[in-house]
C-alpha cells in the first residue's frame, strides 16, 4: 500500500486512490495540487474538499515539505519579481586610426569606409 493510497483511506476517501495513480499523483506532489487540478481529475465537490482541508492541514503540519516541494531553483524558474540570467558575450572591434579619422571625414564618409571593412 502507498503513502497515498493510506492517506485517501485515513480520509475516508479510498475509493479514489485509482483517479490518484492514473494521474500519477504520489505524495511527493501532493501538498501542490489546487482545486483545478481536482477538477480536472473530475472528483466530485464534496471529495474535492475533503482534500483541499487535508491538503492544507499536511502543509501546515510539515512546512519544510512544501518549501522543498513547490521551491525551485531561481536559474530554472524564475518568476516575475527575478531577473533572469543568462550568458552573455559581447565583441568590440576597434579599426586603428579611426578615432582620428572620424574627426576629419563626414559621418556619412566615414561609414562607407567602415563597411567595407
Amino acid at each position: 500500500m502507498s503513502d497515498i493510497t493510506a492517506w485517501l483511506e485515513e480520509l475516508g476517501l479510498g475509493r479514489y486512490d485509482e483517479v490518484f495513480a492514473e494521474n500519477e499523483i504520489e505524495f511527493d506532489v501532493l501538498v501542490e495540487l489546487t482545486e483545478e487540478h481536482l477538477k480536472d481529475m473530475s472528483l466530485p465537490l464534496g471529495p474535492q474538499l475533503k482534500l483541499l482541508k487535508a491538503i492544507a492541514r499536511l502543509k501546515q503540519a510539515s512546512p519544510e515539505i512544501t518549501r522543498s516541494s513547490t521551491e525551485e531553483p531561481a536559474a530554472t524558474s524564475p518568476n516575475a519579481s527575478q531577473a533572469e540570467r543568462r550568458q552573455l558575450t559581447v565583441m568590440f572591434v576597434d579599426l586603428v586610426g579611426s578615432t582620428a579619422l572620424s574627426g576629419q571625414l563626414d559621418p556619412e564618409d566615414l561609414s562607407v569606409i567602415m563597411r567595407r571593412y
